[in-house]
């Protein structure tokens, strides 16, 4: 049976046109379930008699159809194995796929699970079932009316399968079809036709065995609130939004909230070459970090400078009052910011509305109430920059010690703190697989199993290198070739060699892991590897781009194993100058896997005489020359305060912890990897000229070098940044005799004024905005790890497509597809740094738990109320706070008026009495680990020496010489309390 579809569309001219389209509906699409006599099923029954559910509002076995509003809300609830028997509409499932590609996602899981009984029924094609769009009907009234007759049509058609005389003598009860719907307008509609329909939080309210479920429901409002007072101004609606962008009197931008100060945060907007400053809990308005905002810029005159206070929010319990210390931090910080100086402020606007909510799930932990039976919480997020969110929960004591996912529903002008509801708990608090799991869900980081689709890709065992294979590679497995990795490493992506040339010359390979031979374009396994990205590395832990067949099996170059590999092969004279190069693919038997430590033993042992150690000797000779040349011509070294572990194999808990060392090895890999990388950039960018994948690192703005040349020059350095040679002299300069660790500060200041690097498709930029700063070369790609980079697999497309290894493909060659690949990478590579990085932290914390250690260390900076330590040994980086504790912690009365630190605007110092902090200054500190805020534990730097009496930490000494000096003080009533 044929239908026309008829609609009308106004062109961008302004002329309408009528657009006629065929619809067919047909009478053979089966309702799906087991109790129907008349339908032909073409598939397995997907409604069964053999789930039933007890509903207090329902009293009789039914089927349940899903309006969308229930679906995009209550996604949660759903991916709940309790619901079973849910019909979902062929018009619900399209209304989510447009409005939430991610629910759309997670409901075809649900559907595809055949355990949950979820049946895709096509109603919009079932010739009783379709509704054509009236006469001034809209899309959404005319999809709920085709939601409500689908129903009824649900529920006659089963009614009459089960009027025949062998169902009623079976004794059974009628299996009916109830709609659920959140919408008030649809539901009332579905009553006036007789249909039998309830408002989700109803239903799941009525499931007698299913108490907690109450839980997961998503709240838009709390009782009783509708009556609080605003807190918060009003939002601007969509039309007012678009209006005022269109007139350019708002600016729309995505909003980043600030980790230190709960107060602030920016918007960065496109036109802007500064992000927006925004400070104060009206001006930030509800937004939430990654929401994508409109902005009021604020008249100059009103414009402030970000503040350089470290603000956390007190803890708060349930009630929405605002606590006279919290109102008081507020003005304080506001005070400050007022009186800043006109050169160091910066565009400053408030939030007028939303555009785009970025909401996610987060993790986090419940805040003990103090109201006792209460079902209202307050959870707690691990992420600093996300706010508190209250939620409505009735196994609040189980979930006190535990990680727990809480989602966002809504922010109400009445309430300080968003409404979400709990969606999971991942585990108890502390436990280290836990803590692992918090980690990669903050940072949004696939770590789910391979599914069996991906692995079907895979290639089957035993697997072994064929004769054809041998014939279509240059066989380089006679080859003195070696590996240089970090202890531990089993995703070996790289080796080397080098061997002298009758000629005198030298010939050098870098040699990488064909991981392209093993993923086809297109199919699951490449999809797979796409979204992820990046292979992340945890403390003790890896999580895999690609499964581990290949990881750490077919694709590593193991030591004395035949592999694949993409082989970069040089003529250089003994100046390292290249005379020639050549591309191909090879099949390589790697001599020997070694760490840098062993190779950096056998060069310098001068009795190993062997091939493998003349390799190594040329390699590193060759390296310096290669270091020294890109110095010269402007590349930066940079460093940052790395650490690493020894973990227990069992508890996989830290055992040492130990600044990394850097010998001459890991720079001999380096060089080489970086000229392989260089290389096939040139021959990539020269090839496809469109559609080369790139690596490109900007050139900071000037504004962002001002800590660094003012921290230089109050220490009589000056650092000069017009171009990276200058700056790379500079820094060489930066040299004290009395602090050996100077210069590696001031790199490290360096590095955090630096942009990100990011990869970036060729025929999108000019020639001359394709340089990388930091290495001082004018083309760069990533070709040398594919086993944990995807960008490599893509330049390793490129490079065997160029020189006839392998054939191109349609999407190889496609430029806006390869740049939304790249956003995706440029995004989880982000992630993956951050991820290792709170790993890092958190191994930190276990280690130093139940321990105090006084260490050596420097101001990296001097802040309005902290000074920021970093400590050599362990390459940590803390705050000492300054500010004086106001309740007396740790049974010293610093009360503000004993120890008054000054913080000088003019040479970014502080003083108290006669001591003065400057940047890098030495210090001594107490570590010790501040348990008392379970979610937040954080290392607390005390400080030692210079020694302030009342501030300090009391040693030993110092107590008996402060004792000798002056009689005991009187103990305080809050002492004697303690007592």
């Amino acid at each position: 049976m044929q239908t026309l579809r008829e609609f009308t569309r106004k062109t961008k001219r302004g002329n309408i046109l009528k657009i006629v389209r065929e619809h067919y509906l047909r009478d053979d699409i089966g309702c799906g379930s087991d109790l129907c006599q008349y339908c032909f099923q073409n598939e397995v029954y997907q409604l069964t008699s053999s789930h039933e559910i007890k509903s207090s509002l329902f009293k009789f076995p039914h089927y349940i159809v899903l309006d969308t509003n229930v679906v995009l809300d209550q996604i949660d609830v759903l991916e709940e194995d309790v619901l079973h028997n849910v019909i979902v509409l062929n018009t619900v499932l399209n209304e989510v796929k447009h409005k939430s590609s991610s629910i759309y996602k997670r409901l075809n899981e649900i559907i595809h699970d055949r355990t949950r009984n979820f049946y895709v029924f096509v109603n919009e094609h079932h010739k009783d079932t379709y509704a054509d769009r009236e006469p001034d009907e809209s899309a959404n009234d005319r999809n709920d009316r085709a939601i409500r007759m689908a129903t009824k049509w649900y529920d006659s058609h089963l009614q009459t399968s089960q009027d025949s005389k062998v169902f009623q003598r079976s004794g059974r009860t009628v299996t009916r079809v109830i709609l659920l719907t959140d919408d008030a307008g649809n539901r009332a509609k579905a009553v006036s036709e007789g249909i039998l329909v309830a408002t989700a939080t109803d239903y799941v309210k009525s499931l007698e065995d299913f108490p907690l479920l109450v839980d997961k429901l998503s709240h838009k409002t709390f009782q009783n609130e509708k009556q609080a007072l605003p807190q918060y101004p009003p939002h601007l609606s969509m039309k007012e939004i678009l209006d005022g962008l269109r007139h350019k009197k708002l600016l729309q931008g995505a909003f980043q909230a600030s980790r230190e100060n709960y107060l602030e945060g920016s918007v960065n907007v496109e036109s802007y070459q500064k992000d927006i400053l925004i400070q104060g809990r009206n001006s930030l308005n509800r937004a939430v970090d990654g929401d994508i905002v409109a902005v009021e810029l604020l008249p100059e005159s009103q414009w402030s400078a970000p503040s350089e206070i470290v603000l956390e929010e007190k803890n708060v319990y349930a009630d929405d009052v605002p606590s006279e210390e919290r109102v008081e931090d507020e003005k304080e910080m506001l005070q400050q910011l007022q009186a800043a100086p006109v050169a160091e402020r910066t565009p400053t606007g408030r939030i007028v509305g939303i555009v785009r909510r970025k909401w996610r799930q987060y993790c986090g932990i419940l805040q003990p109430s103090l109201i006792e039976d209460t079902t209202r919480h307050i959870f707690v997020p691990a992420d600093r920059k996300i706010p508190r969110i209250r939620i409505e929960t009735r196994q609040a004591d189980k979930l006190l010690n535990q990680r727990i996912i809480v989602t966002i529903d809504s922010w109400p002008r009445n309430s300080r703190y968003p409404h979400g509801h709990f969606v999971r708990s991942l585990g108890p608090l502390g436990n280290m697989a836990t803590e692992n799991e918090v980690i990669l869900l903050e940072h949004d980081v696939p770590h789910c199993k391979f599914s069996e689709e991906v692995l079907s890709f895979l290639p089957k065992m035993p697997w072994t290198i064929t004769e054809e294979d041998y014939a279509k590679r240059v066989d380089l497995r006679d080859l003195y070739i070696c590996s240089v990795d970090p202890p531990g490493c089993t995703d070996i992506d790289d080796a080397l060699h080098c061997r002298e040339l009758p000629n005198g010359n030298l010939e050098v390979g870098v040699h990488i892991a064909d991981v392209s031979h093993f993923i086809r374009p297109g199919n699951a396994l490449d999809k797979e590897a796409a979204a992820r990205g990046t292979t992340v590395y945890l403390v003790g832990k890896r999580i895999d781009m690609v499964p581990e067949l290949l990881s750490s099996n077919l694709c590593s170059l193991v030591g004395g194993v035949e592999r694949f590999a993409f082989s970069v092969v040089w003529e250089v004279d003994h100046d390292a100058n290249i005379l020639s190069k050549r591309f191909h693919k090879s099949v390589i038997k790697s001599k020997r896997a070694m760490t840098y430590e062993e190779a950096q033993a056998i060069i310098d042992d001068v009795t190993q005489t062997g091939e493998i150690a003349k390799s190594l000797r040329y390699l590193n000779q060759l390296a310096k020359i290669l270091k020294k040349r890109r110095m010269d011509n402007g590349a930066l070294v940079l460093a940052s305060p790395e650490i690493r572990f020894q973990v227990d194999s069992e508890t996989h808990e830290p055992l040492e912890v130990e600044a990394k060392q850097m010998r001459d090895t890991n720079s001999m890999v380096e060089e080489f990897m970086l000229l392989a990388n260089i290389s096939v950039a040139q021959h990539i960018a020269a090839e496809f000229t469109e559609c080369a994948v790139l690596r490109r690192h900007p050139k900071p703005p000037m504004t962002n070098f001002d800590p660094l040349i003012k921290a230089a020059r109050y220490q009589g350095f000056e650092v000069v940044t017009d171009t990276g040679l200058e700056l790379a002299h500079s820094l060489d300069r930066c040299v004290k005799a009395d602090n050996p660790y100077f210069n590696t500060m001031i790199r490290i200041l360096t590095t955090r004024c630096m942009m990100q690097a990011v990869y970036f498709i060729s025929g999108s930029l000019q020639k001359e905005e394709f340089f990388h700063y930091g290495l001082a070369a004018d083309i760069y790609t990533h070709f040398t790890s594919p086993i944990r980079r995807y960008s490599d697999i893509m330049v390793h497309r490129l490079l065997a497509a160029s020189i006839g290894a392998d054939s191109t493909y349609a999407q190889l060659l496609e430029r806006k597809s390869n740049e939304e690949i790249c956003n995706n990478l440029n995004y989880r590579h982000k992630m993956a740094q951050y991820a290792g990085r709170a790993s890092v932290a958190l191994n930190t914390h276990l280690f130093f738990r139940d321990k105090e250690e006084d260490e050596e260390g420097y101001v990296l900076f001097v802040r309005k109320n902290a000074l920021q330590v970093l400590i050599p040994k362990y390459g940590l980086e803390g705050t000492l706070y300054l500010k004086s504790d106001k309740d007396g912690k740790d049974g010293l009365e610093r009360a503000k008026s004993e120890i008054i630190f000054t913080f000088n605007e003019e040479d970014h110092t502080q003083r108290c009495g006669n001591v003065i902090f400057h940047s890098f200054d030495p210090l001594t500190v107490r570590l010790s680990l501040d348990s008392t805020n379970v979610q937040h534990e954080k290392l607390v730097f005390k400080l030692v020496k210079p020694y302030i009496k009342g501030f300090s930490v009391e040693t030993t000494t110092e107590a008996v010489t402060s004792a000798n000096a002056q009689p005991p003080a009187k103990k305080s009533k809050k002492d004697k309390k303690k007592k």
